[in-house]
């Protein structure tokens, strides 16, 4: 089988490259870690077997993410988020004609994955992720993940080292002594980021939190980690299994984070074990559950305003701004569930762009003499025929209601999902919202 030629996928005003092959019944496409390089990756032996063994029984499909290899580069100020990942992971498989794929996400991979599984069902047939985390970074109730200082103090001796191949002490442990790979690590480094784009994105793949993501998670998932990983603990992989609904979990021998190092075979064969109970069943999962970001909109002090103006002039007032709230919703790719009262209820694939819009819409319907308030929270919904339902509803509603006036106020589910953007959050406490179980975090956007 020959190198495949790069090709690349339009995302917005980046350009994703992307290599396709193999003609399996079954579209794989696999989602590199931290850092990757289509055509370095194929002068290693071992990555070059892999894929051909993957591409076997699949159409395999593999990618560099933004920032990284053969796609488009980005400044430091802009590094991506899961949700432009997602659009990327969208533009590749348009561009490949894949309607639906099995996600294969490799450590810091497996995030974008787990969310685009959870985001878009209908376009997921399967789900592995390998050596990968819902979050990564320690919390109090999330003791095994990594400490943020030694985290922060692990990327300060990283950069000086960038290029030479010193990571593979982390990475692959048991590769640690072989030169001739060290030395074709470093090249692979030194071609996939620059030190500064390396440390950057990786101390914003770690800082992210996907664990109320994972049981909105319904396609049949596979999650593979090697026991003694050296770098993410196994207890990451335990937890992902665990709160994914039916997830396959596998725990391999071996110490290596990469799956390259160690018995690379062995994670082969649990994916095509795994994907051959899938072919020839390829029942599409119900969507009438999804993952979504849902925004409530309403006019602050309309009851006044519309006495002031008296019915007709106030409805003529509410119709234009119905209609501009309705142009920003186009220009961000918002659905429009129902009408409120003078608010909105609406839905999106996509937090950044959610809490973006509510932006629009304020800014916009400002001119009109009017100030709204807005509440976002990104969880699972029940699609219906001319309406939603499921708790992410209500707690939208509630968010909504303690959103001052201006204010677009979120619950920190959204703000944990757009790490990354320039998006800034004002701690605003936590909260008990009505009807709902718990404590509430919540943050008021600042864009």
């Amino acid at each position: 089988m020959e190198i495949p030629s790069v090709h690349y996928a339009r995302s917005g005003e980046f350009h994703i490259a992307y290599q396709v092959l193999g003609a399996g019944p079954i579209d794989l496409v696999l989602v590199p870690g931290w850092i990757s390089h289509l055509e370095v990756a194929w002068e290693q032996p071992r990555l070059a077997h892999s894929f051909r063994r993957l591409a076997s029984f699949s159409r395999l499909i593999l990618v560099d993410k933004r920032g990284t290899g053969l796609s488009d580069r980005v400044s430091s100020k802009s590094l991506p988020t899961l949700e432009d990942r997602m659009e990327d992971l969208h533009a590749v498989l348009d561009a490949v004609g894949s309607s639906r794929t099995v996600l294969y996400g490799i450590s810091e991979g497996g995030p974008l994955c787990m969310l685009f599984a959870a985001t878009y069902p209908e376009r997921t047939t399967a789900l592995v992720v390998y050596g990968s985390w819902a979050r990564a970074l320690k919390a109090p109730d999330y003791d095994w993940g990594l400490d943020p200082i030694e985290f922060e103090s692990f990327l300060t001796s990283l950069e000086p080292h960038w290029g030479d191949g010193a990571a593979v002490n982390v990475v692959a442990p048991s590769l640690a002594h072989d030169e001739q790979f060290c030395a074709w690590w470093g090249r692979y480094e030194r071609m996939a980021a620059s030190p500064g784009a390396a440390v950057g994105l990786l101390r914003m793949g770690f800082e992210g939190d996907v664990r109320h993501v994972l049981p909105t998670i319904f396609v049949p998932t596979l999650v593979l980690h090697r026991a003694h990983d050296a770098f993410v603990d196994v207890r990451h992989g335990r937890y992902i299994a665990e709160h994914i609904p039916g997830a396959r979990y596998v725990e391999l021998e071996g110490g290596d984070h990469f799956p390259l190092g160690g018995d690379l075979n062995a994670v082969d064969q649990q994916i095509e074990n795994f994907l051959s109970e899938l072919i020839g069943v390829r029942r599409g999962p119900s969507t009438d559950r999804v993952l979504a970001t849902v925004l409530f909109t309403d006019v602050v002090g309309s009851t006044e305003r519309a006495v002031a103006l008296g019915d007709e002039k106030w409805k003529k007032l509410i119709a234009i701004h119905d209609d501009h709230v309705r142009m920003e919703l186009a220009r961000y790719r918002g659905k429009e569930i129902k009408t409120i009262g003078d608010g909105f209820l609406v839905t999106f694939d996509g937090p950044g762009r959610a809490i973006c819009c509510a932006d629009a819409i304020r800014n916009s319907v400002r001119s009109l003499g009017l100030e709204i308030r807005s509440g976002l929270h990104t969880g699972e919904i029940e699609m219906m025929a001319n309406d939603i339902a499921g708790i992410a509803v209500n707690i939208a509603a509630r968010v909504s209601a303690l959103a001052g006036p201006g204010e677009i106020l979120v619950s920190s589910t959204v703000k944990d999902l757009v790490v990354g953007s320039r998006i800034e959050f004002i701690d605003r406490g936590s909260h008990v919202l009505k009807g709902v179980p718990g404590e509430w975090h919540l943050f008021a956007a600042v864009l």
